[in-house]
């Protein structure tokens, strides 16, 4: 059996980890606050800033591991391209990883490199580029940290006496030490949906069924799956994942965000690894969770099929203010009811606008899927984050 270092130990990680350990592999889970959700159920774990190369270093010296798994961006990822080199497997890839932790070398690749349709963008170093990229690029337009994840440091500027603040929040949100910037022009689209694409060392690439979400402050508030989409867009969107993911290399699951205007499909953003929006894969939704694909995909077992079972839906536990010891109250309301369930991450501490936890809901595939998404966000609603 393998042993598998996890970088990154929040609530994706956990899933992960419970999917690895049912197939009887080992689990070192890594992240900068002990306690964090993957740790409670690894086999070990370690404390380490994931931004120090040396403590990285050490960490897979000390472990020797079979697979070096990222689960979020703040790590010093060019330190992959070397744990290749002395023949540790990183996944997807060291180039993957590495393109993919920064917005600027993975929008570079799609809109340059491959030639995918994405919004109009611009980068800015400085407050000063700033104002210069907001010009060029016109308003609204939404501005990012290269490296951030769940919406931290992104706002969108309507009008420009918004500059300034925009400049300071993102650089607030900003993971590690890079305080550039993009600037994308803002899209009204028709919808959004992440594209699960699961790449394999040997075999073909498959596509989960599209999986659409809504967010607020750059972060996923409801998810469900199917959404609903022509047929020729779903297969527009499926080649821009497939030349993208390919163009990156390795095997695992990538989560490709795409926005939908009419029938034009824009590249948004690329996740190396299971994305937040198809947590609600854990409803049962396909007859394998992201997890479990991620999983397969990298230890090399075959994968040839991915099948929707059910129709579901997601929706997110936030946390109301700070707290160093959270607790719940309401969970009575959703287990006594029939289809839906409930997952507690177990982080040990809140702050406003924390994911805490996410409900899940199903129904069978020929019943709507809107009554689901209200039904997900109506039993969210009533679990209280007690801070």
């Amino acid at each position: 059996m393998s042993k598998i270092i996890l970088l990154g130990s929040g609530e994706l990680g956990k899933e992960f980890v419970i999917a690895a350990q049912r197939l009887g592999q080992t689990i070192i889970a890594i992240d900068a606050y002990p306690n964090a959700p993957a740790m409670q159920v690894a086999d070990d774990f370690e404390v380490i800033n994931m931004l120090d190369g040396a403590a990285l270093d050490r960490v897979i010296e000390k472990h020797q591991p079979d697979f070096i798994v990222p689960e979020i961006e703040a790590i010093r990822t060019e330190r992959f391209y070397a744990y290749e080199q002395q023949g540790y497997r990183v996944v997807p890839s060291a180039k993957a990883a590495n393109f993919t932790m920064n917005r600027r070398a993975i929008r570079d690749l799609a809109a340059t490199g491959l030639g995918l349709k994405t919004a109009p963008f611009a980068y800015a170093k400085s407050l000063e580029e700033l104002k210069e990229a907001v010009t060029a690029v016109g308003v609204p337009c939404v501005v990012k940290p290269l490296m951030s994840s769940s919406g931290k440091g992104q706002s969108t500027i309507k009008t420009i006496d918004q500059i300034d603040s925009c400049w300071a929040y993102a650089q607030e949100g900003s993971r590690g030490d890079v305080a550039e910037v993009i600037v994308e022009a803002f899209i009204n689209f028709d919808y959004e949906i992440t594209l699960l694409t699961v790449t394999q060392n040997q075999g073909p690439t498959l596509f989960c069924p599209p999986i659409g979400h809504r967010q607020e402050r750059g972060d996923y508030q409801e998810s469900w799956q199917p959404a609903a989409m022509k047929d020729t867009v779903r297969q527009t969107a499926q080649d821009m994942a497939h030349k993208v993911t390919q163009a990156l290399g390795g095997a695992g699951l990538w989560g490709v965000e795409f926005f939908i205007v009419q029938d034009m499909v824009y590249f948004s953003e690329l996740s190396p690894r299971p994305h937040d929006t198809g947590m609600v894969t854990l409803a049962g939704t396909q007859n394998l969770n992201e997890f479990e694909l991620h999983l397969r995909a990298i230890l090399g077992l075959p994968l040839s099929d991915i099948r929707l079972e059910r129709q579901g839906a997601s929706a997110v536990i936030l946390a109301p203010e700070a707290s160093d010891h959270p607790t719940f109250e309401g969970l009575e309301s959703i287990t006594k009811e029939d289809k839906a369930d409930v997952r507690i991450f177990g982080k040990p501490t809140a702050r406003p606008f924390r994911r805490m936890g996410v409900v899940l809901v199903h129904s069978p595939l020929d019943q709507e899927i809107e009554p689901l998404i209200e039904q997900a966000k109506a039993l969210a609603s009533r679990v209280k984050v007690n801070c």
